[in-house]
């Protein structure tokens, strides 16, 4: 027989509130601490979900000012939103109507005020940036921006920015790397090939897929 069932209830009780008077100022500091957990999580949650409908409101606003051509009031309806995607996005189709009303600078300063905080996005608001500075002469901001350049569409970018300096090797060598990059089938690639010649490159055959 075990030794508890030979326990009568009252020893049993004392066992348990000796357990409890050993124990019980832990398990309540446990209780409490997952209290706060549980609230926490559901706190951050209803912020975090709070937050995210009114950044998306405010991408909203901005759209609609744009395509409304009211490009000021959507600046400052970007001005007030964190870096996110959405004000990333919106500060792209902000600069795309800003170079259409033939405000370049203007673009170039949206542009730049992008931290750039998804990487895809990054890439594209850099490449597009990269080619307002070089039309606008600065040619020389636009090869540092894509200085870590690896892409196809980067290194075109700066290879355009290269040429425009009058840097032929650099642009050469760029084109040539851009293609290295392209499939036979890229839809740019044309394009591409035609700048390596006339940089004085000759482009090599592409890899056909047997």
């Amino acid at each position: 027989m075990a030794i508890d069932e030979l326990l009568d209830e009252r020893e049993q009780g004392e066992r348990v509130k000796a357990w409890l008077r050993d124990n019980g100022l832990g398990l309540v500091a446990g209780l409490v601490v997952g209290a706060a957990l549980i609230f926490g999580y559901h706190y951050w949650k209803n912020r975090t979900h709070a937050e995210s409908v009114a950044q998306h409101g405010a991408y909203q606003t901005a759209m609609l000012d744009i395509r409304s051509g009211e490009l000021d009031k959507a600046a400052q309806s970007l001005a007030g939103l964190p870096d996110t995607a959405y004000s990333e996005l919106a500060a792209l189709q902000l600069a795309k109507a800003q170079v259409e009303q033939g405000d370049r600078d203007a673009a170039i300063a949206t542009l730049e005020g992008v931290d750039g905080t998804e990487p895809g996005v990054a890439a594209v608001v850099q490449q597009r940036l990269a080619r307002l500075l070089t039309d606008a002469g600065r040619g020389e901001d636009a090869v540092r921006l894509l200085a870590g350049a690896e892409d196809a569409v980067s290194l075109e970018a700066r290879g355009d920015a290269h040429f425009a300096l009058e840097q032929t090797e650099q642009a050469r060598a760029d084109y040539a790397q851009a293609l290295r990059q392209l499939d036979s089938a890229a839809p740019q690639r044309g394009l591409v090939e035609l700048k390596l010649s006339e940089v004085g490159g000759t482009p090599d055959e592409p890899e056909v897929e047997s």
